[in-house]
């Protein structure tokens, strides 16, 4: 079993029987599932990542007022469960050991996204890192039947309001003239590798981070972005691309690799046009800030420089 299979099973195994039981008249109350930090939250566990917070557990999710009246005996109980399911015993670091377990609802996505639910304002939505978003949009809800959980997850998968879209891509459209159009070749002229590499490695990560906007989706944490990339839809060669221009080290053909970046931007920049976000035509990304930030209605947001994030 991967490790949301694990989770489920041991959930339905015995934190069921719970909410049946001693629960039951709160048990209208409380969501239960998986989600947050762990590679098995978002489907990529394997056999190297299981040396550390990985084994049996679920969360069970309630409100504040529901953790003043149970929270204690819940988190008790589930205490009490087996510690071993399925051939697995869970591993914990004391970094991952408030993963599982009974946690309140506004604490799960206060911890990760700095409100206790959805943002209520396009700068609270801008302030939050892509990251944070896919991680409490990551996993599985098993049940939810007040669905207070799953409301505000809804709205998260719903992605970033309009104007914050734009104000994003507009900074990643910026990110990536300044350091793969410009600066990268320019290091390479003046034979500084090591400048070059760091201006690559900007652009590959704007560049990442664009696609995943123009799919609509939060890119999660650096080691998982490429292999979330590659499951994306829009701009799949383009991923195909990036992959090819990070095999490469920058003592090779720097004209190749200029070559790329050209070609990288173009297919992008394309798409920025054809849903509409631009309407210019131009080689260099910069270009294509001002249309893009033309659209934004918040004042507070329209005002700032393109070149400006949180990420």
């Amino acid at each position: 079993m991967n490790g949301m299979e694990l989770a489920e099973g041991y959930y339905k195994e015995y934190g069921e029987p719970l909410l049946r039981g001693e629960f039951s008249e709160y048990a209208p109350l409380i969501a239960a599932g998986l989600a947050g930090e762990g590679s098995e939250c978002f489907g990529y566990d394997d056999e190297i990542s299981r040396d550390h917070d990985f084994g049996p557990g679920f969360c069970f999710w309630i409100t504040e007022k529901t953790a003043r009246d149970i929270g204690g005996k819940l988190q008790e109980a589930y205490r009490g469960l087996p510690a071993e399911y399925g051939g697995v015993t869970r591993i914990e670091t004391p970094e991952g050991a408030a993963r599982v377990g009974v946690i309140t609802i506004e604490d799960f996505y206060r911890k990760y996204i700095g409100c206790p639910g959805a943002p209520s304002n396009v700068l609270d939505w801008f302030r939050i890192p892509e990251r944070y978003l896919a991680i409490v949009t990551s996993g599985k809800v098993f049940r939810d039947p007040e669905g207070t959980f799953t409301e505000i997850r809804e709205t998260l998968l719903g992605f970033y309001p309009e104007d914050v879209l734009r104000k994003k891509l507009a900074a990643r459209a910026a990110v990536m003239a300044q350091s793969g159009q410009y600066n990268f070749p320019r290091s390479l002229k003046r034979g500084e590798k090591e400048a070059a590499w760091m201006a690559l490695h900007e652009f590959v990560k704007a560049a990442l981070s664009a696609i995943f906007l123009l799919n609509r989706e939060y890119a999660p944490f650096y080691k998982w972005i490429f292999r979330r990339a590659g499951e994306l839809t829009i701009l799949q060669d383009t991923v195909t691309s990036l992959m090819k221009l990070v095999d490469m080290s920058v003592s090779e053909d720097g004209a190749w690799m200029t070559e790329m970046i050209e070609d990288i931007c173009v297919s992008i920049e394309r798409e920025i046009v054809r849903q509409g976000f631009a309407e210019t035509h131009d080689q260099f990304m910069q270009a294509y800030c001002p249309d893009i930030m033309a659209g934004i209605k918040d004042p507070q947001l329209a005002g700032l420089p393109a070149i400006y994030d949180i990420d």
